[in-house]
């Protein structure tokens, strides 16, 4: 214990005669460590409140389409009947046919999978919406509302008008805030909607948007019962929209109802993928980015410590003829470097979280794939852990070869000038 801190002592007298340059390297790890931190937390936050907001629209679960699979029997020896064959059936190969016939029992089934927090049915059509200012196409999901808000956040997404007067309405409509600016409608006006060789009139009791405009655009909500009058489908849905209590398992959930109910279900990463590979290759791009401030700053500790070897061999050579061993030297110069390290970090963390802040509360409008008003951050203690690991291994790496190099040097060696 005593010769840990005598050593610790000497490696902070070693650092004081540096300190100007360990002050830039120790300034480059905390901007290093501060600024990961910060670009993780901005990308992982936009990542989840993109999560959020497709498990808010469209589920954690999707099923729809019933599917038979087809069998391919295949004769192992040409056209010899006598042949062995074999059978070959593939998820691509499955003939499907459209929508969910029954409904209700797969409702009523839901309730079997411990994850499933709600299911709502939908049934979706074309039509043609038209205002007194022009006409535009669009999409009605005919809805039971109490079931769909169980798996949706489209309480939360009004905007204008209120749930109520749609309960309370038969010929209630909800619409995207798009799709309301295109029309040039509002709450309380009249929409035509035409489809399936009719037309009725409805009213517009609220418009809600998600902030995809994709939905926001084309999605009209009706009560399921009014949309199966208009569109003339008197039984099935179009899908069934899943909710769970556990996001992540959305993948094995998806392929056991699959074989449950032989309809195609597809989990949200599934049905998201795309945009999840652009969030997942933005925050290692960010964090291979923002760690070269800290490998410049290793670069330039490495620099420092070889030049306090060639100055302070003297000092080694006293130390090794008082019995200091090679490894009491190594350690000397690894004190060093580890003392940068837990300054530079413990500031960075605290940099970090402040800019972190700052940055979550800094204005921003962005719709398209999410709605938000102000930069999204995700707080998480592995993007400290994360940033750590990499100033950690950088500032070990550039203290390791001066430490071997200022342990190899012999007394004698110093003393007579010919030290390498």
């Amino acid at each position: 214990m005593a010769a840990v801190s005598t050593n610790l002592r000497i490696a902070v007298r070693f650092l004081t005669a540096k300190k100007r340059s360990m002050l830039m390297s120790l300034a480059g790890i905390v901007f290093g460590v501060g600024f990961f931190i910060v670009t993780q937390a901005q990308t992982s936050g936009f990542e989840d409140f993109f999560i959020k907001t497709i498990l808010g629209t469209n589920g954690a679960i999707r099923i729809e389409d019933k599917f038979q699979d087809t069998i391919y029997a295949m004769n192992a020896a040409g056209h010899d009947r006598n042949a062995s064959t074999f059978l070959v059936s593939a998820r691509e190969g499955r003939r499907y046919i459209e929508g969910v016939e029954n409904p209700d029992l797969l409702m009523e089934a839901l309730k079997q999978f411990n994850n499933v927090s709600g299911a709502s049915m939908v049934l979706r059509g074309s039509v043609v919406a038209d205002s007194s200012f022009k006409n535009d196409t669009a999409q009605v999901y005919g809805i039971r509302l109490e079931n769909h808000l169980a798996v949706s956040d489209l309480e939360h997404q009004i905007v204008r008008g209120s749930l109520e007067d749609y309960r309370g309405r038969p010929t209630g409509l909800l619409i995207g805030s798009v799709l309301a600016e295109r029309l040039q409608v509002n709450v309380g006006d009249s929409l035509i909607l035409r489809a399936a060789d009719q037309q009725r009139r409805y009213r517009i009791s609220a418009v809600y948007e998600t902030g995809v405009s994709d939905i926001d655009k084309v999605r009209i909500y009706m009560h399921l019962g009014e949309a199966r009058s208009l569109l003339k489908k008197t039984t099935g849905a179009s899908f069934i929209q899943v909710a769970l209590f556990d996001k992540d398992r959305a993948p094995q959930d998806a392929l056991q109802m699959e074989n449950v109910f032989r309809h195609g279900a597809q989990g949200w990463q599934e049905r998201e993928k795309t945009w999840l590979e652009v969030f997942r290759a933005l925050r290692v791009s960010s964090a291979l980015t923002v760690s070269t401030i800290i490998l410049i700053s290793g670069l330039g500790m490495f620099n420092t410590l070889a030049m306090i070897v060639m100055e302070k061999t003297k000092e080694i050579a006293i130390l090794r003829s008082m019995g200091y061993t090679r490894r009491d030297i190594s350690r000397i110069f690894i004190w060093q470097g580890t003392i940068v390290l837990v300054i530079g970090t413990i500031l960075g963390w605290a940099f970090g979280a402040g800019v972190t802040y700052g940055v979550s509360k800094l204005p921003i409008r962005i719709r398209g794939i999410f709605s938000t008003d102000s930069f999204v951050v995700a707080w998480s203690i592995w993007h400290y852990v994360a940033a750590t690991v990499t100033a950690a291994v950088v500032v070990m790496i550039a203290s390791l070869i001066p430490a071997r190099r200022a342990a190899k040097l012999e007394p004698g060696d110093i003393i007579r000038g010919t030290s390498q």
